[in-house]
Order: C-alpha cells, then structure tokens, then sequence
C-alpha cells in the first residue's frame, strides 16, 4: 500500500453509508457483508487489525480490560421484548463503577479540575456508597504561579491577579504514590488531560470533559453545526 493511501483513515465517512443502509460494512454478518470503502482500515490493515485483537484474547492485564470493557458494553443496554431494539439503562458513572467493580477495583484516583470540586464531591460520596475508596487531587495543587511557566501577565485568566498553573504530572504522581487501581479524569484543561494520562501509572478513563460554554457536553457544538457553531466550519478559532 501506498503511503498516500495507508495515511488515509476516514471512517467518519461511514456515517453516509449508515444513514442510507442502517449499517456498515464493519458492522455487518459475514454472510451479509457490504462492500467495504477505499479508506476502510479492515480492507487496508487486517495485519494491524488481526494482530491487535489477538492481544485481548490472552490472560495479561490488557485482554482483561478488553474483555470486561466488552462485558459492561452490554450490560449498559437493555433489550427491549419483542423488538430488535435496545435502550440505554445506564450513565457513564454507572458504567465506570460497573468497570472497576467487575476488575476488582478498589483504589479510585480522581485528577480533578479545581471548577469542578462540587462535582468531584458528589463523585466521592457516589464512589464510597458502592464500595470503592476513591481519592482526589486538583489540578492546582502547590499553588505556583502561572508567570513561572513563562507566560506573560496578560496571557493569565484575570490579568493582574494572582493565578496558579495547572500540574497534571504532579495529580498523576500524587495518585501513583497511592497505588491506585485506575484514574478518573474530571474536567482537565485540553493538553493538561493529554499530560496526566501520559504520565499516570494507572490505566485512565474520562468521565468529565471541561467544556465552560456548554455545560461541559462538546458534543452539543457537533449537534449544532447547522447554525449555532457553524462559524467553526468557517472562520478560524485562532489566526497563525
């Protein structure tokens, strides 16, 4: 294959082909198996494909993850009688406790953004009441100013006050030296969530996505592209 092509990754493009047939070919019986796309990465990479899945039927941590991951996915749905239906039963904390209950879980690290305290709080009491230990550190912890990383005065939130910077590899070692068992990301800046799963000695999920302007749900700009966010389709978020 060509490296023009292997760049090539656009399942996005699926999403037509779901539309019009309800499916794709990646979603499909053997027997009853739509023509795959140009850019399907079945078609062009089965070598990566093949190989990868190969890890999850072992005994190691990894196949273990991939295997109860599988497990919650189903039960999160609840079929619905008479009907090839399914409906959604659970939330995504429901889901993250069901994970770590079904891993045997104990410890529960929590990288919190300093915005979302409350949150993180409820969070706690939830995680407590089904047994499991959680632990939180926020995101400022050590309270160094921001001017120390270099930035200028008027590059802060609030000019001319006193703002602390972010450490998320700081939450991430706090978290490790506790030996926890998996990590929760809640409310992260964009780069500080990159540099906490980077350097978490735990596995991460994110169960909070910092978004000031929605409600932290992102999802909601892709739902309105047709008029509200549709100025991303057009004009630049920053110049240069």
């Amino acid at each position: 294959m060509s490296e023009e092509n292997r760049s090539e990754l656009s399942c996005a493009l699926c999403s037509a082909q779901f539309k019009s047939r309800g499916t794709t070919s990646c979603w499909s019986a053997p027997e009853q198996k739509v023509a795959e796309p140009g850019y399907c990465p079945s078609r062009n990479e089965p070598d990566i494909i093949e190989e990868s899945f190969r890890r999850y039927t072992g005994d190691d941590e990894d196949a273990r993850l991939a295997q109860v991951a599988a497990q919650v996915e189903g039960l999160c749905y609840q079929p619905v009688p008479g009907s090839d239906a399914v409906n959604a039963r659970w939330t995504r904390v429901e889901d993250t406790i069901a994970l770590a209950r079904l891993m045997g879980y104990k410890k529960i690290g929590i990288a919190t953004c300093i915005g979302l305290l409350d949150e993180t709080r409820q969070l706690t009491d939830i995680l407590k009441a089904q047994g499991l230990e959680p632990h939180s550190v926020c995101c400022k912890a050590g309270s160094i100013d921001k001017l120390e990383l270099g930035l200028t005065e008027d590059e802060k939130v609030r000019p001319g006050t006193f703002e602390p910077a972010c450490n998320p590899i700081a939450q991430a070692r706090l978290l490790a030296q506790l030996d926890t068992d998996m990590n929760l990301i809640v409310g992260l800046c964009v780069g500080h969530d990159m540099l906490f799963a980077k350097y978490s000695e735990a596995p991460v999920s994110t169960l909070v996505v910092k978004d000031r302007v929605t409600g932290h749900n992102p999802a909601a700009v892709l739902y309105g592209q047709n008029f509200y966010y549709k100025r991303l389709q057009k004009v630049p978020v920053i110049d240069g």
